[in-house]
């Protein structure tokens, strides 16, 4: 019995982990103006003062939530490059998205709901949100301009475009089919698209 709990002591995440975790839970669920330290510690089984030794304030918590999202999209993204063609990894990413649908239609999409949110605040906060969604929005341009495409960016940019649409009316309506729908759109989408036409063929 002792062994045990030993071993689930020992594979629980230490406090910033958690910390990070629990940060990143409410936000996507209230928002950051509505999310206080004390929310986060509660959340995390942290003691309030505890907080202060790893994060001096609020602003530095939602900056080490923002590295976190990095950390996942450029992982995310690695794990993609598995699938063999560039339609194949694009398609992989809309299914991502899709895959969270449930959630995205309750509290909006983690990234676009807090880019939103962090743009309207003074602050290095919203340059760093726009960066994490600035990595999938390349990797994406990459992919299509490895389909031959010189509007790789106007794709990528469409794509994502066509993704947080969906997100925005999925979660105003509570309907995470909305999202499906659009992610079955977007992969029939990516299947037509081709390499661009030489000039005077």
């Amino acid at each position: 019995m002792s062994e045990m709990s030993n071993s689930t002591m020992e594979a629980r995440p230490g406090k910033r982990d958690r910390l990070i975790a629990s940060a990143r839970t409410l936000i996507h669920e209230q928002g950051v103006h509505r999310t206080t330290l004390a929310d986060v510690a509660a959340r995390a089984d942290v003691p309030l003062g505890n907080v202060y030794y790893y994060f001096k304030t609020k602003d530095e918590l939602v900056g080490a939530v923002l590295e976190s999202y990095t950390r996942e999209a450029a992982a995310l993204l690695e794990k993609f490059e598995h699938h063999r063609s560039p339609k194949a990894r694009l398609k992989a990413l809309v299914g991502n998205w899709n895959s969270m649908r449930d959630a995205i239609a309750e509290h909006g999409c983690p990234m676009g709901t807090l880019c939103s949110e962090l743009d309207k605040s003074d602050g290095e906060a919203a340059d760093d949100a726009a960066a994490v969604l600035a990595i999938i929005i390349d990797w994406a341009e990459d992919q299509f301009r490895q389909l031959g495409r010189r509007d790789a960016r106007d794709l990528a940019l469409s794509l994502f475009a066509g993704v947080q649409g969906a997100a925005l009316l999925a979660n105003t309506f509570r309907d995470p089919t909305i999202l499906a729908r659009q992610g079955r759109q977007l992969e029939r989408w990516i299947d037509s698209i081709g390499s661009p036409r030489r000039e005077g063929r």
